[in-house]
């Protein structure tokens, strides 16, 4: 997908750019949405562009749930500047953030910043509406049951949808018995955390002072542990990462046996947005949670 003529036109016009001067350059990189810069020469925002109407509801979730981290004060994160439609194409526009790879002071700061974050608590795990994990549907209906939360919520769509993708029957009969034994997997009750949701490494950066900020969020409430499970997946982050969250906030007994069932709603996730070895992995992580 292009940002047309017309579309940067469309732009122009509702984030008060110079029509005449307006120009769109693309920016590569993502795997769910088209981005560019829009500038006019004296202003620039970066927009993030899908097909409607079903982005401009993906859309809006990540508005509210940028809106929810910002209000915490305590991580940085992109201020949005507008969301829209034009002919088919939805799009939402942010704060251009000079980000770069962050180094290890700034991984320092952002594990500190996140466990701030997870301070921040309420009395139910879920979210007032629902979101996405990418571009796949995220159930957030509030829930007090931990257990029941991740396995209603998260495990059990995720399976459900690998089943209508083609996955190994041996791994959709793992994962039954799994979700049959989550109550004794998850065997302790963490106070609601407001969790980013997707925290990979490519989705937070430090800006040129080396502040770090977050970005692409699927906000929920839920265990802490699984959003530094995230962290640990996929790499990006490293130890001094880990090590000033755990100064800030120690994570309970109990936590390494935990990883392999929150690593397993990403992995599912990536196995049916992408295929591939992900059913693989998957299913490693099953073995590895149900062989304790």
């Amino acid at each position: 997908m292009n940002a047309d003529a017309a579309l940067v036109a469309s732009l122009a016009d509702a984030l008060g750019l110079d029509a005449g001067r307006v120009r769109a350059t693309p920016v590569s990189g993502g795997d769910i949405n088209a981005a560019a810069t829009v500038s006019d020469g004296r202003r620039e925002v970066f927009v993030k562009f899908n097909d409607a109407p079903a982005s401009a509801a993906m859309f809006e979730a990540e508005v509210d749930g940028l809106a929810a981290l910002a209000a915490t004060g305590t991580v940085r994160v992109p201020e949005v500047i507008g969301r829209g439609e034009h002919a088919g194409t939805a799009w939402l526009a942010l704060e251009p953030l000079a980000l770069r790879g962050g180094n290890a002071r700034a991984a320092a700061r952002l594990g500190a910043a996140l466990a701030s974050l997870h301070r921040v608590t309420d009395h139910t795990h879920g979210w007032h509406c629902d979101n996405t994990l990418g571009t796949t549907p995220q159930h957030n209906a509030p829930l007090a049951d931990w257990p029941a939360f991740w396995a209603q919520r998260r495990l059990a769509p995720q399976l459900e949808l690998a089943a209508h993708h083609g996955a190994p029957v041996d791994l959709l009969d793992a994962g039954r018995r799994l979700l049959d034994r989550l109550d004794a997997l998850l065997d302790h009750s963490p106070p609601p955390s407001l969790l980013h949701g997707d925290l990979w490494g490519g989705n937070w950066g430090a800006l040129p002072d080396g502040t770090p900020a977050i970005f692409d969020p699927a906000v929920y409430r839920g265990d802490r542990e699984a959003d530094l499970a995230m962290t640990r997946l996929f790499g990006g982050f490293g130890s001094a990462f880990d090590e000033a969250y755990m100064r800030a906030w120690p994570l309970p007994a109990g936590w390494e046996r935990r990883l392999p069932v929150y690593q397993l709603y990403h992995v599912l996730n990536h196995f049916n947005l992408f295929g591939g070895g992900y059913a693989a992995h998957a299913r490693r992580l099953i073995d590895t949670a149900l062989s304790d």
